[in-house]
């Protein structure tokens, strides 16, 4: 990413400042991971920004190639790696879009059972952080408490708390244990009013508000123009969100609101991320109560096989070897195929091209932190340094999926 972008001076801003060069980041946490803005600053105003990415790169489009289809799943793991249900899943579609086939009903339902869990798990590092970002502390420190609850869930069905590679091409791995249903209706009952305890933390919170509202608004036009998906478009008032407009797996039997606020300010971004986890909720109780009997893996011995289940947690260069699927004969046919979901930070897809083997030739990640980044470069009224902060945080960009 080499534009820079020209901000204008606000209003009685001092006329003789000296011209500074900054270099904000790479560090955690205020620039959320190994990103480095290049900022041009005439006293405290920002006169320019220029991010530079490329810091951790792990390459992993490229890797992917050398890969077999289910030994790419740990590395989806590791992009947005605060929800790696939702890489997995928009993987798995893509594969089964080249193959032609569709996961068992059951197995969609538990698919989209966990990728609003890891909608929920995203929304609350960000609801938490962004506060955390501008002064504010004790956010976090209740909305980690709910997340670990999360971390529990996943821990249960996958045995793993943050890379689950749960998802297989045609279902998911294994069945959800009977331990985990009551588990997740005692987290659906208790959530909705810890919600409302982290609204009640910052809504009335001056230093808060004044830090966001009316600060790095995005325009509608300009949010469409620079490609932003997910929380940051609907929160500059552009209704759109895959599940509902482009239904995947079963999205189209569930009742659910779409979030969307007019400021399109730091604040308004942080909204829609809080009210989306209430959606959330109501989506897994509604997969909760529909979910049908039935198979979790489509009957297709090639694609999905008995899993060993003392190597699915040992380390990743033996996970790796244990789902080489060239031994069982798996092969995708020839073609080239693009799928995308609504991941919690927006449009995440797989763009993959085949050769006829059981290896990607080609893949490509339309990574939604990567383009929501350009946010920056759209923003109005983040006019000094502190709000360089505010904005960043509302974007809630997670590097691994920005460098891949």
């Amino acid at each position: 990413m080499t534009e820079v972008t020209e901000l204008t001076p606000p209003e009685g801003a001092a006329p003789d400042t000296r011209e500074v060069l900054l270099n904000l980041g790479p560090q955690h946490p205020s620039t959320h991971g190994v990103l480095r803005l290049v900022l041009e600053l005439d006293g405290e105003y920002v006169a320019r920004v220029d991010p530079h990415i490329g810091y951790l790169h792990r390459g992993t489009e490229k890797l992917s190639e050398s890969f077999t289809y289910t030994q790419i799943f740990p590395l989806t793991d590791r992009l947005d790696y605060l929800c790696p249900p939702s890489n997995n899943l928009a993987f798995a579609l893509a594969v089964e879009k080249l193959l032609g086939i569709e996961a068992p009903i059951r197995a969609q339902y538990i698919r989209v059972l966990m990728a609003e869990l890891a909608r929920l798990s995203g929304h609350l590092l960000i609801t938490g952080a962004l506060p955390m970002d501008l002064g504010a502390m004790t956010a976090l420190l209740y909305a980690m408490r709910e997340r670990e609850m999360i971390m529990d869930l996943l821990e249960m069905i996958t045995g793993a708390r943050m890379h689950t590679s749960y998802c297989r091409v045609g279902g998911v791995r294994e069945d959800l244990p009977a331990e985990f249903f009551p588990k997740i209706r005692e987290f659906c009952e208790i959530f909705p009013n810890r919600i409302r305890d982290y609204e009640r933390l910052v809504e009335d919170n001056r230093v808060f508000l004044k830090r966001t509202q009316g600060v790095g608004v995005i325009a509608p036009e300009d949010a469409i123009d620079l490609g932003l998906s997910g929380p940051n478009l609907r929160a500059s008032g552009v209704d759109w969100d895959i599940r509902r407009d482009e239904p995947y797996e079963i999205y189209d039997r569930l009742d659910f609101n779409v979030i969307t606020r007019d400021a399109g300010d730091c604040y308004a971004r942080w909204q829609c991320r809080v009210d989306e986890m209430r959606e959330s909720v109501r989506l897994i109780e509604q997969c909760l109560a529909q979910m049908p009997d039935g198979p979790f893996q489509i009957d297709m011995p090639t694609i999905a096989f008995p899993v060993d289940k003392t190597k699915v947690h040992c380390s990743m260069e033996a996970l790796i070897q244990h789902f080489d699927l060239s031994a069982y004969g798996f092969k995708v046919p020839a073609g080239e195929v693009y799928s995308a979901i609504e991941a919690p930070k927006g449009e995440l897809g797989f763009y993959i091209i085949s050769d006829g083997s059981e290896k990607p030739f080609r893949m490509k990640v339309r990574a939604p932190s990567f383009v929501n980044l350009q946010g920056l470069f759209g923003t109005r009224n983040a006019n000094y340094l502190a709000d360089m902060i505010a904005v960043l945080g509302s974007l809630d960009p997670v590097m691994a999926e920005v460098d891949k």
